[in-house]
């Protein structure tokens, strides 16, 4: 893995919320941004701007259903991180 493809996806991990978001989701599986606010304490804005960056970072895939964003973690996303975040 090159330098640059690392830092990309490791640094939306340097931030506590999106370290909960990622434990969230592997738990539960697929939510709602709001059910995701809800559990992690966080405001609704502020929870969609962490999950875009996920989103961005490869981690998460998004799907809409009628008028809500639902997210989940990447089938395809390292195994290695996967095992990670089991264990948080």
């Amino acid at each position: 893995m090159k330098e640059s493809e690392a830092e990309r996806m490791l640094k939306p991990l340097a931030n506590r919320r999106r370290l909960a978001i990622l434990s969230l989701l592997a738990k539960r599986g697929e939510l709602r941004v709001g059910d995701v606010a809800e559990k992690i304490r966080l405001s609704f804005t502020s929870t969609s701007r962490h999950l875009r960056i996920l989103e961005s970072a490869g981690f998460l895939e998004k799907e809409q259903h009628s008028l809500e964003m639902h997210y989940r973690i990447r089938p395809d996303a390292p195994r290695i991180l996967r095992s990670v975040l089991a264990l948080l």
